[in-house]
């Protein structure tokens, strides 16, 4: 694309309006595709309670999430007369902004990339760091006692998993050689047998596959690691003190993050988009829907774990992060970089 532009407006304008064009059809359809999964989100929930769920406005209620978009925007934006107001209200811009820049590294297929970095994975482990700001800010900036206790928890809770999250991404780095995401999708390429495709097929990284996948879920704070939102004791938590499209913009980010972590589970361990098996029939169904229903299939089981498995008390949600999944990821990178060594490297 930048080729194209830069033949009538030279490099440096060329490379701008190519890099706009790319944000947008990254942005745009990532915003709608965020309205369209909150309303499967509330229809498999429904079904699972045996419920209709939306099913008004719009064909099949398809329009009920943009009904609510509607009702949210057109509502008054009240800030409480004794919160931080600049950090109260930059609290959720960040937020719905940091889901938004990881994007710009996750391949959706061979070559279809806004920014094909060298360390893409240093990056997305970068930037989704720093989503727990918008929260504790929120807390901290409403001034009130509910959502600063949902700051603190999002706060001990997002770094406690972003550890094992970073050693189950360092075993996938020593075995794919490379931190860019389309290398890691490239290395999978007939790992299995010759056949299959995907790091999860290997019975030395499917349990880190499994931590990581519990582990995005605590990381975005999914039931049932909701607990910065746990409404029981915290009200609503961070967003307590939130109306209008500050409180809108919550919930984009959270719905961002939550597909974020979709398309990495099938980056890191399903082959992206490679098809289950690497034969050549498969490769005529272009790679971009391959990864499409691989992020579908994995917000289908967030869905599913949503509404069947009750909300871990906090003490719980620490012991899983610090005392199982920490001590797990930490011995599998030995065992790992320790077979990797015998069978890749010699002794």
């Amino acid at each position: 694309m930048t080729a194209f532009f830069a033949n009538y407006l030279g490099y440096d304008a060329g490379w701008f309006v190519a890099t706009i064009i790319g944000i947008l059809l990254i942005a745009l359809p990532l915003m709608l595709a965020v309205a369209m999964i909150i309303y499967a989100d509330r229809k498999i929930w429904a079904a699972m309670a045996l419920r209709r769920g939306p099913n008004v406005v719009g064909p099949f209620g398809l329009l009920q999430s943009f009904a609510d978009g509607l009702k949210v925007f057109l509502k008054e934006t009240i800030i409480p007369s004794s919160a931080n107001r600049g950090l109260f209200l930059i609290a959720p811009i960040i937020t719905f902004t940091v889901a938004l820049l990881a994007w710009a590294v996750i391949p959706f297929g061979p070559g279809m990339v806004l920014a094909n970095v060298n360390v893409g994975l240093l990056y997305i482990l970068a930037i989704s760091s720093l989503g727990v700001y918008g929260i504790i800010l929120a807390g901290w900036a409403s001034n009130s006692k509910y959502p600063f206790y949902s700051a603190i928890r999002a706060a001990a809770q997002m770094v406690s998993y972003e550890v094992s999250i970073g050693f189950v991404l360092v075993t996938v780095v020593l075995w794919a050689g490379t931190f860019n995401l389309s290398g890691i999708i490239e290395a999978q390429r007939a790992h299995i047998f010759g056949f299959i495709n995907g790091f999860a097929f290997n019975p030395l990284l499917f349990p880190m596959a499994v931590v990581f996948l519990i582990s995005s879920m605590a990381e975005t704070g999914r039931t049932p690691f909701d607990l910065t939102e746990a409404e029981s004791e915290l009200v609503a938590g961070y967003q307590t003190e939130y109306s209008s499209m500050s409180f809108a913009l919550f919930w984009l980010g959270e719905y961002g993050n939550v597909l974020l972590m979709c398309a990495l589970n099938a980056i890191l361990f399903w082959g992206g988009w490679l098809p289950p098996v690497d034969w050549a029939p498969l490769y005529l169904v272009p790679g971009i829907f391959w990864f499409f229903g691989k992020i579908l299939f994995f917000f289908f089981v967030m869905s599913w774990i949503k509404a069947t498995v009750p909300r871990y008390r906090y003490d719980q949600l620490m012991r899983l992060g610090w005392k199982i999944f920490l001590p797990i990821s930490l011995f599998w990178i030995f065992l790992v970089s320790g077979y990797l060594m015998l069978t890749r490297y010699g002794v």
